[in-house]
């Protein structure tokens, strides 16, 4: 594969990281009063603002190359599980913000203590940072590729955990600086950059693509794929012609996924992790915080469509010499991961490559400056502070920029693990992110659900129990771990490929009937017991 970086391409990523450096000082020029200014910004934040920044958390090194990735290898069907976010943020706007604000928590995990009591905040608030692990470690990981790419040439392991190292400690740095108000109006500048800088790609792409876009559309409806066309959006994923519930549980992106799966994740996500719901803490009420995750989930909509849509052109310029003709490329990707780095690195005009790796660094450390800000918080107010407490807010400040340093050393370990991980698992980049998040999303979606939704049910043992339970469910289905155990359970019925079962490990679950499964089982488990504390 062609390779060029040049002075110019490292120009703009200098500048860029310039920028950062200025807008993190002038924004971080009101230095924090205490631990909870530093967190909560002192509620004073504006609702454009906070909704961009959710969307620039959201939006990780990870939907940065790898929904190019799924559109390039797949079709569009990612983009229905916007379905089940448009439901999911509904629920978290009407029921777990205005719950928040109500009990002037300054982490959601504050809800838990006030329902099941302290030990039931606390474990929840570990669920969340061994969680956050998981999930920001796999993003670091994933924004460690294309770094390693630049600097060495190569994706290798080594290469790779060299890049992990150089992110942590800018990352760590910059967090630093101010607090959870400076990273929200930094955070503004990032989507600019990355949003300017994908919008060039795809105008660029086109220009290269020598058949008008009528052409290109047609051809691609024209081209099956599993799912559909190269532009279908929604498949059913039903069967039936068969038995077993009429649907393949197999397929990760279907409307039964998105309204089962996917809309419990981004309800965990918008209302259990901290490092989304933190930010809509920030503003004055909870019906403003309310509004800024809408607004976060309209904005988001068509930047993810827009980065499906460069997957399609890229499907076209390497895997359509047809189309491309004379002005087909003369390589292919190393790897399908690698597709849209390719295109940067070997065919964007110089400048607008640095311009994209800007992009894609300022999806990286959003992402995982936003992941150490509520780590820290939730580990300060919920872990710390019951231990020592009345030591005064300047001495808990100081506690949280160490949890910075702290939460940041694990976060690179953890990624350096996805090093080997991710290519042992098989899957694309963002099934493999949002297979990781579910681990403590089973059991925080089963003890929220039991605090918001029931009066008399749940306790502190009840939640804890939910929150163990999660981890092992998920575990347990795991593609690695589901023949261990799965092959001696009996089960004889047939399967939508038409070819009949004997065990339950020959059935394959995807991610999103892992959440939904281990979310069910760890609800049961929490409303077992009944309480004499009223509901949130």
């Amino acid at each position: 594969m062609p390779h060029h970086f040049s002075l110019l391409d490292w120009a703009v990523v200098a500048g860029y990281f310039v920028i950062l450096a200025i807008s993190g000082w002038w924004f971080s020029r009101r230095q924090p009063s205490g631990a909870r200014e530093y967190f909560l910004a002192g509620r004073q934040m504006p609702v454009w603002a906070v909704a961009i920044s959710v969307v620039a958390t959201a939006t990780s090194a990870a939907t940065f190359i790898g929904a190019p990735e799924e559109a390039y290898a797949g079709n569009l069907t990612y983009l229905s599980t916007n379905i089940g976010s448009f439901l999911a943020v509904a629920i978290v706007a009407t029921l777990f913000i205005p719950a928040f604000y109500r009990h002037n928590v300054t982490t959601v995990y504050d809800l838990l203590e006030v329902r099941f009591g302290r030990s039931a905040k606390v474990a929840a608030s570990w669920t969340f940072l061994a969680g956050r692990v998981l999930a920001s470690g796999a993003r670091l990981f994933i924004g460690a590729i294309p770094l390693a790419l630049i600097l060495f040439g190569e994706d290798s392991p080594t290469a790779v955990l060299v890049a992990i190292g150089v992110l942590v400690a800018v990352g760590v740095v910059y967090t630093l600086v101010g607090g959870i108000r400076s990273v929200i109006w930094t955070d503004a500048i990032q989507t600019l950059v990355f949003v300017s800088a994908v919008a060039a790609a795809a105008a660029i792409l086109l220009s290269r693509i020598p058949v008008p876009i009528s052409t290109i559309v047609a051809e691609l409806s024209a081209t099956q794929v599993a799912g559909g066309s190269k532009l279908s959006v929604v498949t059913l994923g039903l069967d039936s012609t068969k038995p077993m519930l009429g649907f393949d549980p197999s397929q990760a992106y279907t409307l039964l996924t998105a309204l089962a799966g996917f809309s419990l994740l981004m309800i965990a996500a918008y209302g259990t992790d901290h490092d989304l719901a933190q930010r809509m803490l920030t503003c004055k009420s909870a019906a403003q915080g309310s509004r800024s995750a809408i607004l976060a989930i309209l904005i988001n909509l068509p930047i993810v469509a827009l980065f499906m849509c460069i997957g399609l052109l890229l499907y076209v310029f390497y895997r359509r010499p047809d189309l491309m003709g004379a002005a087909a490329p003369g390589y292919a990707p190393s790897s399908q991961r690698q597709v849209f780095l390719s295109f940067i690195l070997a065919e964007m005009p110089r400048g607008l490559t640095g311009l994209m790796m800007a992009g894609l660094f300022a999806t990286g450390l959003g992402s995982f400056n936003s992941a150490l800000n509520a780590m820290a918080a939730a580990f300060v107010n919920d872990c710390y502070t019951p231990l020592r407490p009345g030591r005064g807010e300047r001495h808990y400040l100081v506690a949280g920029r160490l949890a910075v340093v702290g939460w940041g050393v694990v976060l690179g370990g953890f990624a350096a693990l996805c090093v080997f991980w991710q290519r042992g698992s098989g899957d694309t980049l963002i099934k493999f992110a949002l297979n990781v998040m579910t681990f403590a999303y089973a059991g925080l979606l089963g003890v929220y659900m039991t605090a918001l939704l029931t009066r008399r049910r749940g306790s502190a043992r009840s939640a804890v129990a939910a929150l163990l339970v999660g981890f092992v469910a998920v575990g347990l289905m795991q593609k690695q771990v589901w023949p261990l155990w799965a092959s001696h359970v009996p089960l004889r019925i047939t399967r939508p490929d038409g070819t009949p079962t004997t065990t339950l490990a020959d059935i394959t679950l995807a991610f999103p009937w892992v959440l939904f499964i281990a979310t069910a089982i760890c609800t049961a488990v929490c409303m077992l017991p009944r309480t004499h504390r009223p509901a949130a």
